[in-house]
């Protein structure tokens, strides 16, 4: 199954607010921001940077829905579905099909750690019970696992996992799966940092965080890579140290923090487990955001 969800999607951050429910107006800011300024042709909601882990699944849907009527056909909307439950991925994977989402992506199942024949039948289960292009999503940081060449090459065969959102951080691995997939099979970049070396691969496209604050400049690079790879290479030098400062400390807060700058009522509140910045960390954050505008 061929996706259209676009080469640039943003992972996007959950608002909320004074007293730590999920603010649903900015959220549907947010993506507007993202899709009308930012440029970003897919938006992917409940996912690591939407702080999913301290989502309720009514809190997860609410957005989902939220989001969808706010951008409409302007953008495709992906579900964040993965859990270390398959019985609740699949149910969450239906309800969010139920409610319009354009795609389901769905993350290695983290902390229970299952062999390559469990994630294999994991995610399985999950393209089975929903007619949705899914995305998987490898990132061994976060789920302590890797979803191995051989295991995501057969599961690239099932007709609606169409993709792959890459963050393992292995450049050979990511290259063999580029050359021997389906060639309607989507490699997409989770790294920020690794995005060129993706699409020199010949990867797809790119799930981002820093996109909240220089989608634009992703975009571009994205498009112009091939017919300029010079100006590419240009681009990825420019954003390259503001993406290490938005990653020097725990993902979504400093994103958080800085698109809290740019949208009206946008809170920069996080849930614990995760603390806002001390004062050296923003500190540090501000300087490589005042460094990238004046490059």
């Amino acid at each position: 199954m061929r996706a259209d969800w676009g080469r640039l999607l943003t992972a996007m951050a959950t608002p909320f607010g004074e007293s730590g429910e999920v603010d649903l107006k900015a959220a549907k800011r947010l993506a507007a921001w993202l899709v009308d300024v930012q440029r970003n042709e897919g938006l992917v909601v409940s996912g690591t940077t939407g702080e999913s882990p301290t989502l309720t699944p009514d809190e997860k849907l609410a957005l989902l829905e939220a989001v969808k009527e706010e951008v409409g056909d302007r953008a495709s909307v992906l579900f964040g579905a993965g859990t270390y439950d398959t019985a609740e991925s699949c149910r969450l994977a239906r309800e969010a099909e139920a409610r319009g989402a354009d795609g389901i992506m769905a993350v290695n199942p983290y902390y229970s750690r299952p062999g390559q024949g469990g994630l294999e039948a994991h995610f399985r289960a999950i393209a089975d019970s929903t007619s949705r292009p899914v995305l998987l999503y490898n990132i061994q940081p976060r789920s302590a696992i890797t979803l191995d060449t051989a295991t995501l090459l057969r599961l690239a065969e099932v007709p609606n996992i169409a993709g792959v959102k890459e963050a393992s951080g292995n450049l050979g691995q990511i290259s063999e799966v580029i050359r021997d997939a389906p060639k309607d099979f989507l490699v997409y970049s989770g790294d920020d940092g690794l995005t060129l070396a993706v699409l020199a691969l010949g990867g797809y496209g790119l799930v981002s965080v820093a996109s909240h604050l220089v989608g634009r400049e992703y975009r571009e690079m994205i498009e112009c890579f091939e017919a300029d790879p010079a100006r590419a290479r240009a681009i990825h030098h420019k954003v390259e140290p503001l993406v290490r400062a938005l990653f020097a400390c725990p993902n979504p807060v400093p994103v958080k923090t800085l698109v809290a700058d740019h949208l009206v009522e946008f809170s920069s509140r996080v849930r614990l487990p995760l603390v806002p910045l001390d004062q050296t960390e923003e500190a540090r954050l501000r300087a490589a955001w005042a460094t990238f505008q004046a490059s």
